[in-house]
């Protein structure tokens, strides 16, 4: 009577993602991009059995691991969460790998992953950090200014780093002594504004502030499209950072920025000119993903909410 999908499940500095390693969509050939449009078209149910709780919760971002259209890319990937689809996830790669060596499909070393928006190399070392030469990332606009309902004037640049994003330079945010609630409200209520201004497509904003370690450059809260928020300090926020810290002389190619989560854990990232006169860099982020259970998914079509309950639900 039961459908099963297999999944494993890691955290990557404390971010979780479920992996479907078997028993999910047969999306069929052809490039990521189609297959995304079938996974969107057709077998939206998945996503929300998957993400969506009673199985799981607002803050997991799934992952279909999927046939890569170049041959040699080692597999491709499809990330999702429990509002819609993701371009790129940064984290979300970095447990990817994880769950890729986890299965034998990987060795330490260099290997290729296809997404949606780009072919990811990763490299993974043999303290088994990865690192994740992400897709071209950069900056579409600088200092956009925004009036923001209780909160008054908010400047900030529209980035991107596999999402959009809308990276908050005014005002910095006390990280320490604001209740998570109140970020999350306040990140929302920017994220409104951005999008009534002219940027539908930002899904994400990053508020920053003060980093907490002395070996940090920032700390940074992301609000995710979900009306959650990344508990690691975001993979392709780091990297739509780096392209506005580039765009602006602030970082050189090849030095470091440490960036700081909500939770005190970090991603280094670095970057190198792709094109350097039309601000496009090629970014790196390097973080640890930890492997933490391998589950069946079982779907029982008497349940009712045997494909999930709907975010807006509960």
């Amino acid at each position: 009577m039961f459908q099963r999908i297999e999944v494993v499940d890691s955290h990557t500095c404390g971010e979780p993602t479920r992996v479907v390693v078997d028993g999910g969509p047969d999306l069929g050939d052809g490039s990521l991009q189609q297959q995304l449009a079938r996974f969107q078209q057709s077998f939206d149910d998945y996503r929300k059995a998957v993400v969506n709780e009673p199985r799981g919760s607002d803050v997991v971002v799934g992952a279909l691991l999927c046939r890569p259209q170049d041959p040699d890319c080692a597999a491709g990937v499809i990330f999702f969460n429990n509002v819609g689809f993701l371009g790129m996830c940064g984290h979300g790669m970095i447990g990817v790998v994880a769950t890729l060596q986890h299965l034998g499909r990987i060795d330490q070393g260099v290997s290729r992953i296809e997404t949606p928006v780009g072919v990811v190399t990763v490299t993974l070392r043999d303290d088994q950090s990865v690192s994740i030469q992400n897709v071209p990332s950069y900056r579409l606009a600088k200092s956009v200014s925004i009036d923001v309902d209780g909160i008054g004037a908010v400047s900030g640049d529209v980035a991107w780093g596999g999402n959009w994003f809308y990276l908050v330079r005014e005002p910095m945010i006390e990280m320490q002594s604001t209740s998570r609630k109140t970020l999350l409200q306040t990140a929302s209520a920017i994220r409104r504004a951005i999008n009534q201004q002219g940027y539908p497509d930002v899904d994400h904003v990053e508020l920053f502030g003060a980093p907490i370690a002395p070996d940090s450059d920032s700390r940074n809260f992301v609000l995710c499209p979900g009306f959650q928020y990344d508990r690691s300090p975001c993979g392709t926020g780091t990297s739509a950072k780096l392209a506005c810290l580039a765009a602006d002389g602030e970082l050189r190619p090849g030095q470091t920025w440490t960036q700081e989560g909500i939770l005190g854990t970090v991603f280094h990232g670095s970057f190198e000119w792709m094109d350097e006169s039309e601000g496009k860099i090629v970014p790196t982020i390097n973080g640890r993903a930890h492997l933490v259970s391998e589950a069946t998914l079982l779907l029982d079509p008497s349940d009712r909410f045997c494909w999930g309950i709907e975010a807006d639900q509960v």
